[in-house]
């Protein structure tokens, strides 16, 4: 068998220098012609070095971070305000709203942190865009952040440092995650996270659980969403019981018995 490294962050992505992922490999694999005369695989260390070379690249990579307001049963609609967002005849906007307190609005003001890049769908976008230049000081940084949003109907966005992802979507997000910067957050968006889901893009959840049902309404983990393991990095409660939990990507679902 290739030899098998695990990296200590964020595996999920992994392959051997031969296309394999860790412990998929044979002998066959090894790009060292000495190694496979000599079947001696798991000693080489020409392979090695790829595998090695691979781990610090993906451990360097930027991140992907999703950070949403999520009611007990998925829905991420409309948050902030009764018109926010009512398609589909959602009226329960701003169901966040009689749960914030002091310790939510300390915990919100570490999220929105520099520094940042902003990854949007293209209506959070627009909700974004038409508010954030008026309010900068609600939100230092947020104006003069990069930003990319994804749209292929947008075509002159006035909002200062916009680049618009219009075609290869998961193509042109790997390469962004390989660029220099800093991490992307993804803030509603609900469509496009979909996207990110279906591509395994999404590297840490940053999520608010709030202590309410809604029934309808745009769902965080809707049809985008693929079999994944998540590890829980940090977590804490408020006093009206809002739960703040960021979730780390971390490898394959893993199953077991009890029988």
């Amino acid at each position: 068998m290739c030899l098998v490294i695990n990296p200590p962050q964020h595996p999920h992505n992994l392959r051997l220098s031969c296309g394999a992922a860790p412990g998929e490999g044979s002998i066959a694999d090894c790009p060292n012609p000495a190694a496979r005369a000599k079947e001696k695989c798991n000693t080489c260390v020409m392979h090695l070095s790829f595998v090695i070379l691979r781990v610090i690249k993906e451990i360097s990579m930027r991140k992907i971070i999703v950070i949403e307001f999520v009611s007990l049963d998925g829905v991420m609609q409309a948050p902030g305000g009764p018109e926010e967002d009512t398609s589909g005849g959602f009226k329960y906007g701003g169901w966040t709203f009689p749960y914030m307190d002091e310790f939510s609005g300390k915990q919100m003001g570490e999220q929105m942190k520099e520094p940042f890049e902003l990854l949007l769908g293209r209506k959070t976008y627009d909700i974004f865009a038409s508010f954030w230049p008026g309010h900068d000081s609600e939100w230092p940084g947020v104006n003069k952040a990069k930003k990319y949003v994804v749209s292929k109907t947008l075509l002159n966005p006035t909002w200062e440092n916009t680049t618009i992802i219009n075609e290869n979507v998961a193509a042109e997000l790997n390469k962004l995650k390989t660029q220099d910067g800093s991490d992307l957050h993804v803030w509603g968006s609900s469509n496009f996270i979909q996207t990110l889901l279906q591509n395994d893009l999404v590297d840490e959840l940053w999520l608010k659980i709030f202590p309410v049902t809604l029934g309808n309404g745009k769902k965080l983990f809707a049809e985008g969403t693929i079999p994944a393991a998540f590890t829980l990095s940090e977590s804490q409660v408020s006093p009206s019981g809002v739960i703040f939990a960021n979730y780390k990507r971390s490898g394959e679902i893993k199953v077991g018995s009890f029988a």
